[in-house]
């Protein structure tokens, strides 16, 4: 069994990812709140 030290992962690859996802997750909510506001403003 190999022996792991505690700490030693390299995580450069998950950061990456959970920022995107991060990104993309701010990028929805605005989109979804812009639409909102058209749709209160134009009655639809």
């Amino acid at each position: 069994m190999a022996e792991h030290k505690h700490g030693t992962m390299d995580t450069r690859v998950q950061e990456k990812t959970f920022e995107g996802f991060i990104k993309l997750s701010i990028r929805s909510t605005i989109t979804i709140i812009v639409l909102l506001v058209l749709l209160a403003i134009f009655n639809a």
